[in-house]
């Protein structure tokens, strides 16, 4: 999820602001599955 945040928010570290928005749906940060659809927040 750190490569994710990286990419769209150009710091690795805000992997936990993904990781909330998808809490619904994920239990650990580590285990994203292919075909899986993750809700990107924007940041304020």
């Amino acid at each position: 999820m750190s490569k994710i945040a990286k990419q769209y928010y150009g710091n690795a570290m805000k992997y936990p602001v993904i990781f909330e928005a998808n809490k619904p749906m994920l239990k650990d940060p580590d285990l994203i599955y292919p075909g899986q659809v993750l809700r990107i927040p924007k940041l304020d």
